[in-house]
């Protein structure tokens, strides 16, 4: 059974908020107030549907006594009870519990793992990936920091990616992603494997509790050089942040130094606030265990099979023979299955 007296506070609390911004609240309130009212809308909407579904249930059950209406009735009731169940189970899903990190935007990091050249190759490959999926779903993409090898591969890459709901659609990329094909360099035709590792982390909110002490840090500028970097400089304005407690270090190399301590701030801070949501989720390990958002970032969570045109992801077991697909950036169906797959594990955590 749907929870009534949660419902009945729901649509009470949409009904005030809907009171206040009609009532022109002020000015200082009514950015968090419109917020509050857009998160909670399509859950009221939801329940508006549910809602019809069963009351038009209860009439349609009273509609049977009349000989005239028996046959119409009969139908309408065939059809609300193919609709209601899953109209419930959709109504139970938006009243899940929502990660406040969401609808921030999304820092992406990729590392090359094991495999020397052909790691970075592929890293380089998932950069473009990512790039391709954010502009075909209308989002920023900022490289923020991009460290290439001899060969054109990444050493490190670093992008801020801005949007409705990204880091909610992009939170499931974090971890190990293998490869399997025959590396450009292999002349022998074998097949090599290797590995990129991926974090996507939050970016935190102004008003995020992360405290960065000016003394916790040290900025060190320097000039942007080396193979295949994304600018070559003849003025020191790229920039290092080493933040001395966690020995987390973050590096910027845009053309502007103010620029680039902005930019290195920002990654400092969603790599802070991303330990301290993964320090809450270790202590909710039973929860933890549940969600495939938020595991070791060590764990491999999925594998590009080139030879045969696979991407198979190991969380869920879902296998596609679309890799040109996938690699041109169409992961709609791996996200929305890895949405689900949460989904359905955080509902039966609950029964």
């Amino acid at each position: 059974m749907l929870p009534e007296d949660r419902l009945a506070q729901i649509i009470q609390r949409f009904e005030f908020l809907e009171a206040q911004l009609n009532a022109g609240s002020a000015p200082d309130k009514i950015a968090q107030i419109s917020r509050e009212y857009s998160d909670l809308k399509p859950v009221v909407d939801q329940i508006d549907r549910w809602r019809a579904a069963r009351d038009g249930l209860a009439e349609a059950q009273a509609m049977l006594a009349d000989p005239e209406m028996r046959e119409l009735a009969e139908d309408e009731l065939a059809r609300l009870r193919e609709e209601l169940p899953a109209l419930e189970q959709d109504l139970r899903i938006a009243l899940l519990p929502k990660d406040a990190a969401d609808a921030r935007p999304a820092i992406l990091e990729i590392r090359p793992g094991t495999g020397g050249d052909e790691a970075a190759l592929f890293a380089g490959d998932l950069l473009s990936m990512y790039r391709r999926h954010a502009e075909g779903q209308g989002w920023s993409f900022q490289l923020l920091e991009l460290a290439q090898t001899e060969l054109g591969g990444v050493k490190e890459a670093v992008a801020r990616i801005e949007g409705d709901g990204v880091f909610a659609r992009l939170k499931y990329e974090s971890g190990v992603h293998r490869v399997q094909r025959v590396p450009e360099t292999e002349s022998g035709g074998r097949i090599h494997t290797s590995a990129a590792t991926v974090a996507v982390l939050p970016e935190a909110a102004e008003d995020a509790q992360i405290d960065i002490p000016a003394n916790d840090i040290r900025i060190d500028t320097m000039r942007a050089s080396g193979a295949g970097g994304q600018h070559v400089n003849t003025t020191d304005s790229a920039v290092r942040i080493t933040h001395i407690p966690t020995g987390i270090v973050v590096t910027s190399s845009e053309k502007s130094q103010h620029q680039n301590r902005a930019n290195a701030m920002a990654v400092l801070r969603a790599r802070l606030y991303d330990m301290q949501r993964q320090k809450a989720d270790a202590e909710r390990a039973a929860d933890r265990k549940s969600q495939v958002g938020s595991g070791d970032r060590s764990e491999r969570i999925r594998t590009y099979n080139f030879p045969q045109g696979r991407m198979t992801d190991h969380r869920i077991n879902l296998t596609l023979y679309a890799l040109d697909r996938v690699m041109a950036g169409d992961l709609a169906e791996i996200i929305d299955a890895l949405t689900a797959h949460d989904q359905a594990a955080r509902l039966a955590a609950q029964e």
